[in-house]
């Protein structure tokens, strides 16, 4: 496979590398994205996966919805109307679909579904709304004393907690197809979540609950990190493929730094991934800003964003990280090529 084959592949580049709010009412920050989308789309990435926050308590979801209209006009103005754009979504504690409390799953159920308001908006038709949006994004369960709750224990506090969601995301799963957005469970790391934590629990939670449009994401570096070893993840990318739920595939370094160099086990991951897959690679590299460089207690230096940051002598610009990485994906992907098409 030649170089100018493997970049057929839409390969998209994520957000995280600069924030984790558009900050869709500020006219200004607007501005400042829309340079980092010229300079992404000249280094040739063919989309990008941006993190929808969760608004203001005193905002109602429409109105939410309305401002990523007025975001999407923006960028469309400026150039971009054929750039394709997916999401990552988290639910929260407020927002809880895993809730013993109906109210509150019906809270949740009303959030997601404006997520996948905002998706569409932004992405279109078979766009995709990714990220750990089935239990609340770092949130883990207390005992009545204030102690963890680990292990066999968690593993059974959190079963009647999927049972709870299997209703919220029946009606989720309809919803998004009716609006053209594909579903994509991502599996995140045991200190981020306790659950889903790998490929295996989230379909066997869209299995159990019976939910056939909804997949999952399959991320490199949570599968290095929270991996049942290279037959389970052969056998999980095999049965997401058979059942249509290998709906996005993340291509991030297991620090979640630069992509080149890094310890991704490409042949046994692209050997299994690319001949079932022919949707995007998203390439996610988080940078040491707020709030990732205090959650995941980052200690490597900062990329350094043109426009945004002063350049410092050594260190690589987020720019430089994004071509790097674009060129390793596509070395990967044109080698994968060649061995499998000798």
């Amino acid at each position: 496979m030649k170089m100018e084959e493997a970049r057929r592949r839409d390969i998209y580049f994520s957000f995280f590398m600069f924030t984790a709010d558009l900050r869709p009412n500020d006219a200004g920050y607007t501005q400042v994205l829309v340079r980092h989308l010229k300079a992404l789309t000249e280094i040739g990435y063919t989309g990008f996966d941006v993190h929808i926050a969760p608004g203001p308590a005193h905002v109602g979801h429409h109105a939410e919805v309305e401002s990523y209209i007025s975001l999407r006009r923006a960028f469309d103005q400026a150039g971009f109307r054929d750039v394709k754009f997916t999401t990552n979504v988290g639910t929260t504690r407020t927002f809880d679909p895993t809730s013993p409390y109906e109210e509150q799953r019906k809270q949740a159920l009303s959030y997601l579904k404006s997520r996948v308001d905002i998706t569409s908006v932004l992405g279109g038709e078979n766009t995709i709304m990714s990220g750990p949006f089935l239990y609340p994004y770092g949130i883990f369960p207390l005992t009545d004393d204030g102690e963890g709750i680990w292990s066999d224990a968690l593993q059974d506090w959190m079963k009647p907690r999927y049972a709870a969601a299997a209703s919220i995301f029946r009606e989720l799963a309809q919803y998004s197809a009716e609006k053209r957005v594909k579903l994509a469970i991502e599996p995140v790391k045991n200190w981020e979540t306790p659950g889903p934590t790998m490929v295996s629990e989230a379909l066997n939670f869209l299995e159990s609950a019976d939910i056939p449009v909804c997949g999952v994401t399959i991320d490199t570096a949570q599968v290095v990190m929270e991996s049942q070893g290279p037959a389970i993840f052969r056998k999980n990318v095999a049965r997401a493929a058979q059942q249509s739920r290998l709906n996005y595939v993340h291509i991030s370094a297991p620090d979640r730094g630069a992509v080149r160099d890094s310890w991704i086990p490409w042949e046994i991951m692209l050997d299994e991934i690319e001949p079932v897959y022919s949707g995007p690679y998203l390439v996610e590299v988080f940078n040491a800003i707020p709030p990732f460089e205090s959650s995941m207690r980052m200690t490597r230096r900062r990329f350094w964003r043109p426009g945004e940051d002063a350049p410092e002598a050594g260190v690589d610009s987020a720019y430089d990280v994004a071509r790097a990485a674009l060129r390793t994906l596509e070395e990967k992907i044109a080698s994968h090529g060649r061995r499998s098409h000798p």
